[in-house]
């Protein structure tokens, strides 16, 4: 991929930290060298024509999949693009959630299912720890390890998680880090070309930024 071509959708549907997450793309891109638009849009046509695609997320599950659906088009551009067209995609936080077959948060609700399993309210098993859980936490990477938007982080990375509600995919390959939280969390999930992290990379000092650096020179096999 020329650099000139690098371009980033963070998608805007009413729900995410959008501007301090271009920041931190914008950022990483600086640093890295690369040459990169970064663009918060609703438009599924920018999104279409983007080289690597955002979803972020914040709030309820329902909520986040409806105002995901009411963006007209948005589902479908999504799916063109990033199943059937292999582009990079990252899911962060509630953005990661949606990629499951259902979310139980307030009633079940149907996300875009292209990661098999389920999103659950934490239950962590020591009782003096509270909900949400807030803050930082160390990551234990699974089957992350050689993973392209992996590259330089280590079990032991650092990276700041506010949650209530985690991801339990149905195969344990789709866990490519976790974290400890009374008993493990999916902290980053993957296959093909798409990937989700739990935690929020753009407050993720210097593991989100080595993250999105990966995600930006991230080129999946087609």
């Amino acid at each position: 991929m020329l650099l000139s071509s690098l371009s980033v959708a963070i998608i805007d549907y009413g729900s995410g930290n959008l501007r301090s997450a271009a920041k931190a793309f914008e950022r990483s891109a600086r640093e890295a060298g690369l040459i990169a638009e970064v663009q918060i849009t609703s438009d599924p046509d920018q999104v279409a024509a983007a080289s690597h695609i955002v979803l972020p997320g914040v709030g309820a599950y329902g909520d986040c999949i409806r105002g995901l659906r009411a963006c007209d088009g948005m589902v479908d551009v999504l799916n063109r693009a990033v199943i059937e067209g292999g582009r990079p995609f990252l899911g962060i936080c509630v953005g990661m959630q949606l990629l499951a077959t259902v979310g139980r948060e307030f009633g079940d609700h149907d996300g875009l299912g292209w990661i098999d399993g389920e999103v659950v309210p934490l239950a962590p098993g020591d009782a003096s720890l509270k909900i949400p859980h807030i803050g930082w936490n160390d990551m234990n990477i699974t089957n992350g390890a050689g993973h392209p938007v992996l590259a330089g982080l280590d079990t032991g990375a650092h990276a700041y998680f506010v949650h209530s509600f985690h991801f339990k995919p149905s195969s344990p390959d789709h866990i490519l880090a976790e974290a400890d939280y009374g008993g493990a969390v999916a902290a980053i999930v993957g296959r093909d070309n798409i990937i989700g992290t739990q935690f929020h990379p753009e407050k993720s000092q210097n593991t989100g930024l080595r993250l999105i650096t990966n995600f930006l020179n991230w080129s999946p096999p087609q």
